[in-house]
């Protein structure tokens, strides 16, 4: 990727952060949200786990066909950059690469345990800030990440 993409797809990943707030999200919503995601799999026929926390509580998880534990681990690991750093994994991710590390050696975290690879989403309530990550895992980071905000997108509207 090119210094000039790499830009071009953070401006667009912090856009989507500040476009992506929603007015409330409970219980309920985390259900709707993550059954959606896996009603968008199975249309693709996706191999990917889903997960859906709020609070540090886990609301939603599912798993399709083709995945494996590994992608729980990955889930995991996403999720903790997320809420440790209140920004998509995925763009964390790109800011390091664009500063010419990476997100590991930038803040000295171990690998095992936080991957700032595409797929994990602050969720934000209006007025509130984040309460919460979606997480997908088994597609290519950007893949990954593309799914949760096109959900994310479909659940907002």
């Amino acid at each position: 990727m090119s210094t000039d993409d790499l830009d071009a797809t953070i401006a667009q990943v912090e856009q989507q952060e500040r476009e992506l707030v929603l007015r409330s999200f409970t219980y309920d919503d985390a259900w709707q949200l993550g059954c959606l995601l896996m009603e968008m799999a199975a249309e693709r026929d996706l191999p990917v786990t889903v997960d859906i926390r709020r609070g540090g509580q886990q609301l939603f998880h599912a798993a399709r066909e083709g995945t494996s534990p590994d992608n729980d681990s990955w889930v995991e690991r996403k999720v903790r950059v997320v809420e440790r750093f209140g920004a998509s994994s995925f763009l964390l991710g790109l800011r390091a690469r664009a500063r010419g590390t990476t997100f590991g050696e930038q803040h000295e975290l171990p690998l095992q345990q936080y991957a700032a690879h595409g797929g994990a989403f602050p969720v934000r309530v209006h007025g509130v800030g984040v309460v919460g990550v979606v997480t997908v895992s088994g597609l290519a980071q950007a893949d990954d990440h593309a799914l949760v905000v096109e959900a994310l997108r479909a659940f907002a509207a």
